[in-house]
């Protein structure tokens, strides 16, 4: 697997951030759910959800993120207002720490993103 892009945002006031950085693996799975959910299960990150990344900033609190395209592609600010934007395309995987903001600007129509959490057992 090739090395992650990585970028580590600030807190601007409103998102906290965090010390740890996004990782943003490209072209590291296959561009389909059934076999992201696979890959993330068997590494102990449940899948939990299938569905684009909300259109407004957000952050989790205290759960690490990870993102999977399965289909399309996502232009996705990370680190708040603020913070970088980035394509996500089928076949990428974002790790998003705990803290760190993120909010859809846009997509490709049949976008699908597989979300988990860490099972932390």
């Amino acid at each position: 697997m090739t090395e992650p892009d990585t970028f580590v945002f600030a807190d601007d006031g409103a998102i906290p951030n965090s010390r740890l950085p996004l990782l943003v693996y490209r072209q590291a799975v296959p561009a389909d759910a059934a076999a992201i959910e696979r890959i993330f299960t068997a590494n102990r990150w449940p899948a939990a959800w299938r569905a684009p990344v909300h259109p407004f900033h957000h952050f989790h609190s205290d759960a690490h993120e990870v993102l999977g395209a399965a289909a399309g592609e996502s232009r996705v600010q990370f680190g708040g207002p603020h913070g970088e934007v980035l394509t996500v395309r089928a076949g990428d995987v974002v790790v998003v720490p705990a803290g760190v903001g993120h909010c859809r600007q846009s997509q490709s129509d049949g976008l699908v993103i597989v979300g988990a959490y860490p099972d932390n057992s």
